[in-house]
């Protein structure tokens, strides 16, 4: 037995090399936490600055971008020439519509106006008509009809007349043929008629011989080619430049009973 046996030692027993590992891999892990921590920490971190570094338009795509901006350039002025084609088009009915309005207007006040002439001309007509009647009915003591109005006018000329000798193509003052006197007696209240019988015996409108009222034109031989006119007087009678026997008298229609007869009063 040695002489040191019985005195400890000093030396620290021997770890098992299970706890040595154990206590290594503890140690790793520490470490590795530490290191994590430390990257992670942006406390002390330095910045970074980074330049970037923008691509160039190559020509394909300056084109593409020259092309877009063209295209709606031209999309804006198709809806500007639309925006302005539409103004005018509402314009334009605008202006229609006002002058279709017009012309309404105008036409309606000419119908108006129509309606107004042809009802005056009937209501005169109905009255010359009556005063006609009323002339046919009314006679003084010689049987001869009075006349008045128109009618009287024409008849007091040719009347004024009657004694004048009758000279074919005379017109006046002292001497007369048939048309001539007829004439002058209707110009007395504006009624301007041709001078010879052919174109007087068609001058008005045709009424019969039973029908007749003072102012008719009378004709001898056809209408329109009458040879002689004479005036209507009244009572059975009528005034005419007959012939250079007799000159202008006032006789009755069986004296020279006439053909036809025209009215223009």
């Amino acid at each position: 037995m040695s002489h040191t046996a019985h005195i400890p030692s000093h030396r620290k027993p021997r770890r098992g090399a299970s706890k040595t590992a154990i206590r290594s891999g503890v140690a790793g892990g520490v470490l590795s936490t530490m290191a994590l921590a430390g990257a992670a920490a942006p406390a002390h971190a330095e910045p970074v600055t980074e330049t970037i570094e923008m691509p160039t338009l190559t020509s394909a795509l300056a084109g593409g971008v020259a092309q877009s901006a063209a295209a709606t350039q031209r999309v804006a002025v198709d809806l500007e020439l639309g925006a302005q084609e539409d103004a005018a088009a509402a314009h334009a009915a605008k202006v229609a519509k006002r002058a279709k309005a017009e012309a309404e207007r105008k036409a309606e006040a000419k119908k108006k106006a129509e309606a107004a002439r042809a009802k005056a001309a009937a209501e005169e007509r109905a009255s010359r008509s009556e005063e006609r009647t009323t002339l046919s009915a009314s006679s003084d003591s010689t049987g001869t009809t009075q006349a008045t109005g128109s009618a009287a006018a024409v008849l007091a000329f040719a009347r004024a007349q009657v004694g004048d000798a009758y000279v074919l193509g005379s017109n006046g003052p002292d001497s007369w043929d048939c048309s001539s006197l007829v004439q002058a007696a209707y110009r007395q209240i504006g009624v301007d008629l041709p001078r010879t019988s052919q174109p007087q015996s068609t001058s008005g409108t045709p009424v019969s011989l039973d029908n007749l009222q003072p102012g008719d034109i009378l004709y001898w031989g056809g209408a329109g080619s009458a040879y002689h006119v004479a005036i209507y007087s009244g009572g059975g009678k009528f005034i005419g430049a007959q012939n250079s026997g007799t000159g202008v008298v006032e006789k009755t229609l069986d004296w020279d009973p006439p053909s036809g007869a025209i009215r223009l009063l």
